[in-house]
C-alpha cells in the first residue's frame, strides 16, 4: 500500500470515526443549542449516526417564540431520538393549542414518560382541556410553568395535581382564573414544593395562601408580586417557611411591620422585594436586618416610612452580604453617593433596581 493509500485510509478513519467522536464530546460538553445540533446532523452520515446514538443530546425540545410550534413539536416527537425527552420549552410559541396536547397524549405518551420540565408560558390558546391532556401523559413532571394564561382555571389545576404527583416548581403567574381552590389542591398534593409563583393571581385570598404556607413548609421561593389584597394574617404564616430564600412582596399594600416580624424569622432569606409596601417603617426593616443576616438583595423602593435608622442597622447586620440595595423614592433616607453607600455596604454592586 502506497503513501497516498495510507493517507486515504487515515482520512476515512478521521471522517467516519474520529470526527464524530470529537463532535459528540463537543456537543455534550458545550451543550449546543437545539438548532446547532440539528445542523450538525447534516454534515455527514457518520456524524449523524454518532450524534443520534447519544441519548443525552436529545433531552430538550425548545420551540420558544417559534411559529407553528404545535406541528413542529409533533413532528419532532415522531423521531426516535427524542424518546427520552426531559424538557419542552414552548414559551411565547405560536400556534400551540389544545388539539396538539391531545395528540401528544394519544400518540406520544411513551416519549413523554420521562418529561420533567414543561414550559407553556404565554401559550394562551391552551385551556383546561389542554392541561388535562398533556398532564395525563407526563406523570414524571417536576417543573410546570404556565405564566400569563387567563383560560386556565381551578379545573386545569385539578388535572395537574391528579396526574403529576412530583411537582416541585410551579409557576401560575398571571393565571387570573385560579382561586383559593387551586392553592388548596396544590397544598394538599405538593408537600415538597420548592418554588411557587402566583403573581397577579387576583382571586387568591389569605385563606389560599395560608394553606400553602402551612402545608408546604419547605418552600424556598415564593413570588407574591402585585397582590395587594393579602393581610398580615397571611403574612404572619411566612414564619413557617424556614427554608425560604426568595420572597417578592412588591405592592403588598397591607403588609405592616407586624408582618415583617414574622418574615424576619426566615433566617435563610437571601432576596426580599418590599417595593411599594407603603405601611412598612423602620421598625419592620430593622427586624429584617437582625433576623435575616444572609440578605443579599433588598428593595425598599417607594417606601416613605423608612429612614437612615434602618439603613444603619442593615449596615450593622448585613454589610457583608448585601450586594443589591434600592432605596430610591425613600424620602426619609438621605441621598448618598455611590462611595458613601459602599462605606456602609462594601459588597454593594447594584444601587437601583427600579427606574
Amino acid at each position: 500500500m502506497g503513501e497516498s493509500d495510507d493517507e486515504l485510509v487515515q482520512q476515512q478513519v478521521w471522517s467516519r470515526e474520529t470526527m464524530p467522536k470529537v463532535m459528540k464530546v463537543i456537543s455534550t460538553r458545550l451543550r449546543l443549542p437545539q438548532r446547532d445540533l440539528i445542523s450538525l446532523l447534516l454534515v455527514s452520515s457518520s456524524l449523524h449516526r454518532t450524534l443520534v446514538s447519544s441519548a443525552s443530546l436529545w433531552l430538550v425540545l425548545d420551540f420558544h417564540e417559534m411559529n407553528n410550534a404545535g406541528d413542529r413539536l409533533i413532528a419532532a416527537l415522531a423521531l426516535k431520538r427524542y424518546y427520552h425527552l426531559k424538557q419542552i420549552n414552548l414559551e411565547f410559541a405560536q400556534d400551540i393549542e389544545d388539539k396538539h396536547m391531545a395528540i401528544l397524549r394519544n400518540q406520544f405518551a411513551g416519549s413523554l414518560q420521562h418529561l420533567e420540565h414543561l414550559n407553556l408560558n404565554v401559550c394562551q390558546k391552551i385551556s383546561d382541556k389542554g392541561i388535562e391532556a398533556i398532564t395525563a401523559a407526563c406523570s414524571s413532571l417536576k417543573i410546570f410553568s404556565i405564566y400569563w394564561n387567563v383560560r386556565v382555571t381551578d379545573v386545569g389545576i385539578s388535572h395537574l395535581v391528579k396526574n403529576c404527583k412530583h411537582i416541585v416548581d410551579l409557576n401560575l403567574s398571571g393565571c387570573k382564573g385560579v382561586s383559593d381552590k387551586s392553592l388548596q389542591m396544590v397544598a394538599d398534593n405538593y408537600r415538597y414544593l420548592d418554588s411557587l409563583d402566583i403573581t397577579r393571581c387576583i382571586k387568591i385570598t389569605d385563606m389560599g395562601l395560608q394553606q400553602i404556607m402551612t402545608k408546604c413548609s419547605g418552600l424556598k421561593s415564593l413570588n407574591l408580586y402585585a397582590l395587594s389584597s393579602f393581610t398580615d394574617e397571611a403574612y404572619k404564616k411566612l414564619s413557617l417557611l424556614g427554608n425560604l430564600r426568595f420572597l417578592d412582596l412588591c405592592g403588598a399594600q397591607n403588609l405592616s411591620d407586624e408582618g415583617l416580624f414574622s418574615i424576619a424569622k426566615c433566617k435563610d432569606l437571601r432576596i426580599l422585594n418590599l417595593t411599594w409596601c407603603v405601611r412598612v417603617t423602620d421598625v419592620g426593616v430593622i427586624a429584617i436586618a437582625k433576623g435575616c443576616t444572609s440578605l443579599e438583595y433588598l428593595s425598599l423602593f417607594g417606601i416613605v416610612g423608612v429612614t437612615d435608622k434602618c439603613l444603619e442597622v442593615l449596615s450593622e447586620f448585613c454589610s457583608n452580604t448585601i450586594t443589591t440595595l434600592d432605596v430610591n423614592g425613600c424620602i426619609g433616607i438621605k441621598k448618598r453617593s455611590r462611595e458613601e453607600l459602599l462605606q456602609l455596604f462594601p459588597y454593594l454592586r447594584c444601587f437601583k433596581v427600579h427606574s
